[in-house]
């Protein structure tokens, strides 16, 4: 589907699938934000993105894990964009050390999950002005082996990373579920996908077994080229006009974990998610 005048953000874009996923949509003729944490490292990728296709990049500079740079960042994006058809919400990272974020969450959480919820709430009014709007979140396969640890959601108990990791991204589906029920009706869809195990900086904050596992296993993974592919199917295919609600693997609807399918767990995640990101004051659902 051709995307001319049409226009994209992608967060975490400055490497890896990201990059990929504003190069292939700015290929199809978006204009594309690319969103990224250091500046140098996101011009180039906006620079590179010029030269390959000629198209309009926009860099937009944010830290997703602080819930005050993302409010700044989306009334910036607000003023450069009144209608978004395109929101992929890909910025996310594995950390090998437990921190805690200046709003007091537990930085895996807090960049891989809750930065999800507040950056789409914050941009819902350019995404409803769009004629037809797609939200693409990146999970993973992780969601799988994933728990929602409401007694020690911040690993203030225990820490593991692939724990925080995982509890993110089945954070991740269970969202996209329940913002696809309060979307339906609407112009705007919401999607989410697992991109393949990806040969990209993902792992980069890590270090000890995780770090040394992860640099055995990289030769191996796919491209980020391949791994941009289910994002840039979900954000474009035209038989996927009005789908929303899913899961895709592979450029192909999947089913996912049969926790992540829990309604009444997507109804507490979503209100507590809200409720730690600031959106509503209400006690998260026990």
């Amino acid at each position: 589907m051709r995307l001319d005048g049409r226009t994209a953000l992608v967060t975490g874009a400055s490497s890896g699938i990201g990059a990929e996923t504003a190069l292939g949509l700015a290929r199809l003729g978006a204009r594309v934000g690319l969103v990224g944490r250091d500046r140098a490292r996101t011009e180039r990728a906006a620079a590179h993105l010029r030269r390959e296709t000629g198209g309009a990049a926009d860099v937009f500079l944010a830290d997703l894990s602080s819930q005050a740079e993302i409010r700044r960042l989306a009334g910036e994006v607000r003023a450069h964009y009144p209608a978004l058809d395109i929101l992929v919400n890909n910025a996310g990272a594995i950390f090998s050390e437990r921190h805690v974020t200046a709003d007091g969450i537990e930085r895996s959480w807090a960049l891989d999950h809750l930065a999800y919820v507040l950056l789409t709430h914050e941009l819902r009014a350019p995404l409803e002005a769009a004629p037809q709007a797609r939200i693409v979140n990146l999970a993973s396969a992780a969601h799988t082996r994933g728990r929602i640890d409401f007694e020690d959601l911040g690993g203030e108990r225990r820490y593991s990373a692939m724990k925080a990791y995982s509890q993110a991204k089945l954070g991740n589906v269970l969202f996209t579920y329940a913002l696809a029920r309060r979307l339906a009706g609407s112009s705007v869809t919401v999607n989410a996908v697992h991109p393949g195990v990806v040969a990209s900086d993902f792992a980069k904050n890590t270090s000890g077994g995780l770090g040394f596992a992860w640099s055995l296993i990289r030769p191996f993974l796919i491209s980020t080229e391949a791994g941009a592919r289910t994002s840039l199917h979900v954000a474009t295919a035209p038989e996927l006009d009005g789908v929303s609600g899913r899961y895709f693997a592979k450029c192909r609807e999947t089913a996912s974990s049969a926790r992540s399918r829990d309604e009444a767990l997507q109804e507490r995640v979503w209100s507590l998610s809200r409720h730690q990101a600031g959106i509503e004051a209400s006690r998260p659902v026990r």
